[in-house]
């Protein structure tokens, strides 16, 4: 059975995302979603790190809820840039397919953990 490593696939995905704002249009609506896009795409893998160290089982969760909050902000984003025609549809399905399977991996985490504080 292969094993994965969440952390250096958050990590990938932030890249990827970085890559994605250093490809858009320099406009105002680029440029601010871009900078968006840039927190929101990111600040999983950083959450992750600190949801490793969490004091409690109620601070594990309140962290993989914030991932989940950014994952799904970053979804919002990509479809708004795509719409727009300011991220290819090929670029934005890449990203979009990560995003989809990060967001289902934290959503089980998230109810996993719901039950086991129950």
């Amino acid at each position: 059975m292969k094993q994965y490593n969440l952390e250096e696939r958050l990590i990938d995905f932030a890249n990827l995302v970085i890559d994605v704002t250093e490809a858009l249009p320099a406009t105002k609506a680029a440029n601010h979603l871009g900078g968006q896009l840039l927190r929101s795409g990111t600040s999983p893998a950083l959450n992750y790190g600190e949801g490793q160290s969490a004091e409690s089982t109620p601070d594990f969760l309140h962290k993989h809820k914030i991932i989940l909050k950014e994952l799904r902000e970053t979804q919002i984003n990509l479809k708004i840039l795509t719409r727009r025609s300011l991220l290819s549809v090929e670029m934005a399905n890449l990203v979009q397919s990560e995003c989809n399977q990060l967001v289902a991996i934290f959503t089980k985490s998230v109810e996993t953990t719901k039950r086991k504080l129950k």
